[in-house]
């Protein structure tokens, strides 16, 4: 369950960002987590829901999480299709010349303080 090390590191670097800023309680953060990331989003808001539990800044704060959709480029035609629908073979011109563009991410994207 690499889930758990997602969320202490994503706490470690709130709790970072929040001690630079003076801040004293976090309510929201929110998370960009990609198409084909290999996170569960329901594992993590578990792990999450457990884990703010141990900390005073986090105590109470919610995680949104953003899905930022898969594409993958085609070499071969030079276009851009949705990865988890067609997968490593271009729908467009059947090449196998692909690589992902974006959708394997895990980005911090906002803290919300109160």
């Amino acid at each position: 369950m690499h889930e758990l090390g997602i969320v202490f590191h994503i706490i470690k670097t709130v709790e970072r960002v929040g001690a630079e800023n003076k801040l004293t309680q976090v309510s929201t953060v929110i998370l960009e987590l990609g198409e084909v990331s290999g996170v569960i989003p329901e594992e993590l808001t578990n792990c999450w829901q457990w884990a703010v539990q141990k900390t005073e800044l986090l105590k109470e704060a919610a995680l949104v999480i953003e899905t930022i959709p898969a594409v993958t480029f085609c070499e071969g035609c030079e276009r851009t299709y949705g990865t988890v629908q067609y997968g490593r073979i271009c729908p467009f011109c059947g090449s196998e010349r692909t690589y992902l563009v974006r959708g394997n991410e895990i980005n911090l994207k906002t803290i919300e303080a109160c």
